[in-house]
Parts: structure tokens; C-alpha cells; sequence
């Protein structure tokens, strides 16, 4: 029987196989212990120990560990959740927050030296492996990482194309003007050891 990759098909299976033994490796965890690892809102990786999402909740600490996250650049302005910080402590990962206003347009002031300075934190492989978010993965995320792969010399349609993968029809207009006309220039001196970075 073909299963299915959805929740309709793995039901449909497990009630067509009543005398299986696996629902109770179910109820036990021994066979699905991978499940357990939820990963945040819009995850994905940007580049070898480099991470994006959205916010991360209880439910993602698991998989967070499995990542062996050593950093996290956050790029809110409200105060990251007791919850969030006692498992940071218990895990020795450290926290970059970077307080970037969420803004919808056409009032955006998206700021270049913040993002600059965020850019840093993820270029300095002593933080990684490293996770990037914000409140929902698009925005502020989608920015610091485009500004990130003009350092790694994308052409802007590859660039303009992830963000908007991301952003979906939340897509910004101001979000990839900033990208396009932010300044690289005074991070061209950092190393790069990504494994897409187009020398």
C-alpha cells in the first residue's frame, strides 16, 4: 500500500493495519522519536550552521538542541520570553538582540547600521551554529539574510526570489530596495567561509 505524505494517508494507514504493532510504538515514542523535533514557524537554512525561522517556542527546544544552536540573532525590540531565556541558559547558547522595529509600509525605517552590525554576529563562525529570527521568519529575517547573500555575491533576482519565498504575499517593496542599496562595502574585509559564497 502507497502511503501518502499527509495527515489523511498516515491515519488511513494505521487504521488498515489493526494488528500492527505500531501504535503502540507510537504511544511510546520508540519509533518516532524524530517527530518530536518541531521546528519554529518558516524554517530553513540559510547556509552551512546558519539558520533562519520564525519565533521559537517550547514546542521548537527540542529540535533547536539537535541543531546544536551555540547563538541566536534576534531582531525584535520586545524583550525575549523568560521561558526562551531559561532555555538558553541551560543550553549555553547566546542571545544577539537586535531591536528592529516591525514596521508596514510606507512607513519603514529599516536600520542599516543594526543590520550591519547583525551581519557581523552571523559572519563570526565563533557563534555558530546560529539562528536568525524574528517575529514570523519574513521581514526583518528576510532582510538581514538578502543583505547577507549580497556579501555571498547572488545576483539580486536569486535574492529577491528567497525573500520572497518567505515574505509570500507579504512581500515588500521596501524590504528589497533596502537590500539592493544597502552597503556592503565595509564588510567586503570579513572572511567568508560559507559554502555558496561566489567569489
Amino acid at each position: 500500500m502507497k502511503l501518502e505524505n499527509s495527515e489523511a494517508g498516515i491515519c488511513s494507514a494505521a487504521n488498515d493495519r489493526s494488528s500492527s504493532p505500531a501504535p503502540k510504538a507510537m504511544a511510546n515514542g520508540d519509533d518516532i522519536g524524530e517527530e518530536l523535533f518541531v521546528p519554529p514557524l518558516n524554517f530553513a537554512m540559510v547556509d552551512n550552521n546558519i539558520f533562519r525561522s520564525g519565533f521559537p517556542g517550547p514546542a521548537n527546544f527540542s529540535f533547536l538542541q539537535s541543531l546544536g544552536i551555540r547563538s541566536i540573532v534576534y531582531l525584535c525590540p520586545e524583550p525575549y520570553p523568560e521561558v526562551n531565556n531559561k532555555f538558553l541558559e541551560a543550553n549555553g547558547i547566546k542571545l544577539f538582540q537586535f531591536a528592529i522595529e516591525g514596521c508596514q509600509e510606507p512607513f519603514v525605517n529599516i536600520p542599516e547600521e543594526t543590520i550591519r552590525e547583525a551581519l557581523k554576529v552571523v559572519l563570526d563562525m565563533g557563534n555558530h551554529p546560529l539562528l536568525i529570527h524574528c517575529k514570523r521568519g519574513k521581514h526583518r529575517t528576510g532582510c538581514l539574510v538578502g543583505c547577507l547573500r549580497r556579501l555571498q555575491r547572488w545576483c539580486l533576482s536569486s535574492i529577491f526570489d528567497e525573500y520572497q519565498r518567505f515574505a509570500a504575499a507579504k512581500a515588500r517593496v521596501s524590504d528589497q530596495r533596502f537590500i539592493e542599496l544597502f552597503d556592503i562595502s565595509s564588510l567586503m574585509h570579513i572572511p567568508m567561509p560559507f559554502s555558496c559564497s561566489k567569489k
